[in-house]
C-alpha cells in the first residue's frame, strides 16, 4: 500500500504560517494560565504582608541604623511623638492604599498580569522592581505636598523595599513552577487529525516542525474510508464512526478535521461527537493550505497553531472557574487530610484490630478523566474474597445496568457497614483529589470491567474530572436502582456546571454524611 511519507512543497501562505511558528514555541499556556484575577489577588496579598512585616521590623531597622552609624540622622524624619515610636497602624495604613493602586496599575501597563509562562524572566523582575519604585514616589508626594515631616521614611524605604522582594519573588516562583511543569509534558495536548492522507500528512509535519512534544503530540488519524494510502510515522487509529470509543478510552484532548475540496459527509458525524464528548473541534479548509492567496490573509490572534482554522471549544474551556474548581479541591482536600488525620488513624487501628488479615486501604482501580486509569484508595470494608464472590452474588444485584449494589451485602464487615452508613471509608478518596486525578465533586469513576458494558451515551460522563460526590450522593444514592438515572444524573451536572453547584453539593452531602444515609 502506497505510503505518504514527505508533505507537498508549502505554498507562500503556508509558508508565512511556518515563518510564525518556527521557533517550536508557541503562544498558547497549555493550561498552566493563572488567572489575572488571581494574580492581582495575590499581589494585593504580598503588599499587605510586606506592609504589616515593615510595622514589625521597621523600628529594629531604623534601631541598627541608627546605631551602626551608617545612615546619617537627616534621612530619618522625626516621629509622631516624643517616645519615639512609630505612628498607630490606622494612620500609616493609607500608605498600603497608594502602594496597591500604583503597583496594580503599574503591572498592568507592563502587561505584568499576562500569562507568567508566556514572560522572560527579566520582565517579571522588571515588574516588580519597578512598580513598587513608583509606588515610592507617589507615597513620598504626599508628605511633601502636606510640608509635613512626621512621616519616618525608614518606614516607607522598608515598605517599598519588601513590596519589590515579595512580589517579584512569588511571581517568579510560580512561573518556575509552571515552566518546570510544561516542559515535562504534563501539558501535553494529544492530537488526532481527520482529513485527506495529503492533508493529514501536511498538517502533521507542519506540527512537528512549530511545535514541541511537551505541547502538541499528534498520536495518530482517522480514516475517512477503509483503505487508501498510509501516512508515515502516523497510525491509523479507526474510522471517524469510531471516534466516540477513542475518546473514552485515550486521552484526546483536540480532532483537527482537514476539510476537502469534495463533499465531507464524514465532518457532520465528527462535529456530533466533539461536541457530545467536550473535545476541541479545529476545523480547517484545505483549501487555505495548499491555495495561493495574494492579498487575503488570516487572522491568526493569539491561537497557539497559527492554522487558517475555526475552532470549537467546549463550554469552561480553561476557563477560570475550573482554576478556582482545582483550587477549591486544593485547599479544602489538604485542610480535610490534616484535620482528620486522627479519625483516619483511629479508623485504620479499628480495621487491623478487628480483621487483621485484611489491608487498612482498598486499592481502587478505576477510569477518570478521558479515560485515564488510576489507582484510588478507600478503607477495607470488605472481606479478602469479595471479588470471588461477587459472581455468586450476581442475582442479588440490585441496580439495573453494568454497577453492582446489593443493599445488605455479606461481603461487607460489621466495622465496614459502620464506615459506608457514614462514608468514612471515602476519606482516602481525598488523597486522590490532592493529587489531581479526582476532584471533590464530579461523576462517579468507572471500574475498568464496568466500562467495557457502558453504551457509547454513558461513556460521556468521562469528559471530566470524576469526584467523590454528586447529584448522585445528594439525591440519595441508595433508592437509585437504574444505572441509567445514576448516568443521567451526572450528565445534568456536566451541562449545569457551576462553581456555586459545587457548593450547594458538597453542603448537602455534608448533611448526607451526618445523617447516616450516604451509604
Amino acid at each position: 500500500m502506497k505510503s505518504l511519507a514527505v508533505s507537498p512543497a508549502p505554498t507562500k501562505a503556508a509558508e508565512a504560517r511556518r515563518q510564525g511558528t518556527a521557533s517550536g514555541s508557541v503562544d498558547g499556556t497549555f493550561g498552566t494560565n493563572v488567572p489575572r484575577f488571581f494574580l492581582l489577588a495575590l499581589d494585593l496579598l504580598m503588599l499587605a504582608l510586606a506592609f504589616f512585616d515593615t510595622y514589625l521590623i521597621a523600628p529594629h531597622v531604623r534601631s541598627f541604623a541608627i546605631n551602626g552609624g551608617w545612615l546619617h540622622h537627616w534621612v530619618f524624619a522625626p516621629t509622631s511623638d516624643a517616645s519615639g515610636e512609630f505612628r498607630p497602624l490606622g494612620e500609616v495604613a493609607w500608605m498600603l492604599y497608594i502602594m496597591a493602586a500604583v503597583v496594580v496599575l503599574g503591572l498592568q501597563a507592563s502587561d505584568g498580569y499576562r500569562p507568567l509562562t508566556l514572560q522572560t524572566r527579566t520582565q517579571v523582575v522588571l515588574g516588580g522592581i519597578l512598580s513598587p519604585l513608583v509606588g515610592l514616589g507617589a507615597i513620598a508626594l504626599i508628605p511633601f505636598s502636606l510640608r509635613s515631616p512626621q512621616w519616618s521614611r525608614v518606614f516607607i524605604f522598608t515598605f517599598t523595599a519588601l513590596s519589590m522582594v515579595s512580589v517579584t519573588s512569588y511571581r517568579l516562583l510560580i512561573r518556575w513552577y509552571l515552566l518546570r511543569r510544561l516542559h515535562s509534558g504534563i501539558y501535553a495536548r494529544h492530537v488526532v487529525l481527520a482529513g485527506s492522507p495529503v492533508a493529514v500528512a501536511w498538517v502533521a509535519d507542519y506540527l512537528r516542525r512549530t511545535t514541541n512534544t511537551a505541547q502538541y503530540q499528534v498520536v495518530g488519524r482517522l480514516q475517512i474510508e477503509s483503505g487508501g494510502p498510509q501516512v508515515a510515522g502516523l497510525p491509523v487509529l479507526g474510522e471517524i464512526a469510531s471516534l466516540g470509543d477513542l475518546l473514552v478510552h485515550r486521552p484526546i484532548h483536540e480532532v483537527i478535521a482537514i476539510q476537502g475540496n469534495e463533499a465531507s459527509d464524514w465532518l457532520g458525524a465528527l462535529i456530533d461527537t466533539c461536541d457530545y464528548f467536550r473535545v476541541t473541534l479545529r476545523l480547517v479548509p484545505e483549501a487555505l493550505l495548499f491555495g495561493r492567496l495574494r492579498d487575503l490573509h488570516h487572522v491568526y490572534r493569539s491561537d497557539p497553531l497559527r492554522l487558517p482554522e475555526v475552532v470549537l471549544r467546549p463550554r469552561d474551556f480553561a476557563s477560570d472557574a475550573l482554576f478556582v474548581k482545582r483550587l477549591m479541591d486544593i485547599v479544602l482536600s489538604a485542610v480535610l487530610l490534616v484535620a482528620l488525620a486522627p479519625l483516619v488513624a483511629a479508623v485504620a487501628l479499628a480495621i487491623k484490630m478487628t480483621t487483621p488479615d485484611l489491608p487498612v486501604f482498598y486499592r481502587w482501580q478505576v477510569v477518570g478523566f478521558k479515560g485515564r486509569r488510576f489507582t484510588g484508595y478507600k478503607f477495607s470494608t470488605m472481606y479478602a474474597d469479595a471479588d470471588a464472590r461477587r459472581e455468586a452474588l450476581s442475582d442479588r444485584n440490585e441496580m439495573q445496568g453494568p454497577v453492582f449494589k446489593i443493599k445488605e451485602d455479606p461481603r461487607v464487615t460489621p466495622l465496614g457497614r459502620y464506615l459506608r452508613k457514614f462514608s468514612i471509608n471515602e476519606l482516602p478518596q481525598l488523597w486522590s483529589v490532592l493529587k489531581g486525578d479526582m476532584s471533590l465533586v464530579g461523576p462517579r469513576p468507572a471500574f475498568p470491567h464496568e466500562l467495557e458494558r457502558y453504551e457509547l451515551w454513558h461513556k460521556r460522563k468521562l469528559c471530566v474530572r470524576p469526584g467523590i460526590t454528586c447529584l448522585w450522593q445528594v439525591r440519595g444514592r441508595n433508592r437509585i436502582s437504574r444505572f441509567d438515572d445514576w448516568v443521567r444524573m451526572d450528565l445534568e451536572y456536566i451541562d449545569s456546571w457551576t462553581l456555586w453547584l459545587d457548593v450547594k453539593i458538597m453542603v448537602r452531602t455534608l448533611w448526607t454524611v451526618v445523617s447516616g444515609s450516604g451509604s
